[in-house]
């Protein structure tokens, strides 16, 4: 709905200030650290959501959420990629219901099943030699690319 009102563009770059201005600030400000209390879980999972239901991207607000929440490594790893596994597939119910995927192309569901639990093994194997105190500001590192690339692909748009 809000997306028929008020145009992608605005939205978009207002993801990509959002993201550049929260990661720039947990960057900058290494040791704040948000209490990963229900409320502040709430907000980020709400925001999170909000975006991707607005957008179709709600990812690097969550791993903002986490990386504010300084959570361990294998934690934040694991909780996002339960959190993807089940987007994904409820994603793919709504888009087969909805004629967006067809029955032939349900028949790449179990590849793309393994690439996924391929990719977190490597992920796994790589996440082994990236100490926890880099971790996070590794994390907020790619959040801010993300949030830069955001805002550099809308100028380039205008």
């Amino acid at each position: 709905m809000m997306s028929k009102i008020i145009d992608a563009y605005f939205l978009e770059i207002f993801l990509g200030i959002f993201l550049v201005g929260l990661s720039a600030y947990f960057l900058i400000k290494s040791k704040v650290v948000v209490l990963p209390k229900n409320k502040n879980a709430i907000i980020g999972g709400s925001l999170s959501g909000f975006s991707a239901g607005l957008l179709g991207t709600g990812g690097a607000i969550r791993g903002l959420t986490m990386a504010a929440f300084n959570l361990e490594k294998s934690v934040f790893i694991a909780t996002s990629a339960f959190i993807d596994f089940m987007i994904d597939l409820s994603r793919t119910v709504v888009y087969y219901n909805n004629g967006y995927i067809h029955t032939h192309d349900l028949k790449y569901v179990p590849f793309l099943l393994v690439i996924g639990l391929l990719g977190s093994y490597i992920g796994k194997r790589i996440l082994v030699y990236i100490p926890q105190s880099r971790f996070r500001k590794l994390s907020l590192i790619f959040i801010l690319v993300i949030g830069i690339a955001t805002l550099a692909k809308l100028l380039v748009e205008f």
